[in-house]
């Protein structure tokens, strides 16, 4: 892809992540059929606690609410501006309370890689 995308606030489309959509929801926005390199997107976490271990290194900003990553006995707590780097392999869990952060992921492909 070698083309400007702009995506609209007003036309993402939020999908279940977990098992209540009203609790954890995400919006995939870069994936592996516009980038070979990163992924890309927006998720909401309120009231949640959502267990996952990247499979990919991950970027996360906290736009609103307060976010929370729970990784073993460590937590970070972060607030709308706050940026988390979170390495490929680490156990985590995604929470909040009326949380959107934007992520970005590499590498796109993890997917297909880890049915390889």
């Amino acid at each position: 892809m070698s083309k400007v995308l702009h995506y609209r606030k007003a036309d993402r489309v939020f999908e279940a992540y977990g098992d209540d959509a009203a609790r954890a929801s995400i919006s995939r926005l870069v994936g592996p059929e516009v980038s070979r390199s990163m992924g890309a997107g927006v998720a909401r976490f309120d009231d949640c606690s959502i267990a996952w271990t990247v499979l990919y290194d991950e970027l996360i900003v906290t736009l609103e609410g307060q976010f929370r990553l729970r990784v073993g006995d460590e937590v970070f707590d972060c607030g709308p501006g706050d940026v988390l780097w979170v390495p490929e392999g680490t156990a985590l869990h995604y929470e909040g309370q009326g949380a959107t952060v934007f992520y970005a992921l590499s590498p796109v492909d993890w997917r297909a890689r880890m049915a390889q």
